[in-house]
């Protein structure tokens, strides 16, 4: 990894450096995952892109077919007055609750 984009010294370069690096950024994936820059008077940067996992509830159910159930157990239990939000749960507790 010795491909770095180095900054000049004047304000031209430092914005069309912050485009460079913007570009670099956008282009940035499980392939492509780092990039390193250097700054004058600053040091040596590298970013690295760690991706998040933007898997869903409902990706989840798919895979499961078990979890479906029980979010369709827990939703008919909580129509009729059987279970409580979290909300009116933590409502409902104090600090003796916890001695």
């Amino acid at each position: 990894m010795d491909k770095y984009i180095i900054i000049g010294g004047d304000d031209m370069d430092k914005v069309l450096f912050a485009e460079k690096l913007m570009k670099y950024i956008d282009s940035m994936d499980s392939e492509n995952s780092v990039v390193q820059f250097y700054i004058p008077g600053k040091g040596r940067f590298t970013l690295v892109l760690e991706e998040e996992d933007h898997q869903t509830i409902k990706a989840d159910v798919k895979k499961n077919p078990h979890l479906e159930l029980m979010f369709k157990e827990s939703e008919e239990q909580y129509k009729e007055g059987y279970s409580i939000t979290t909300s009116d749960l933590l409502k409902s507790l104090s600090a003796k609750d916890f001695m």
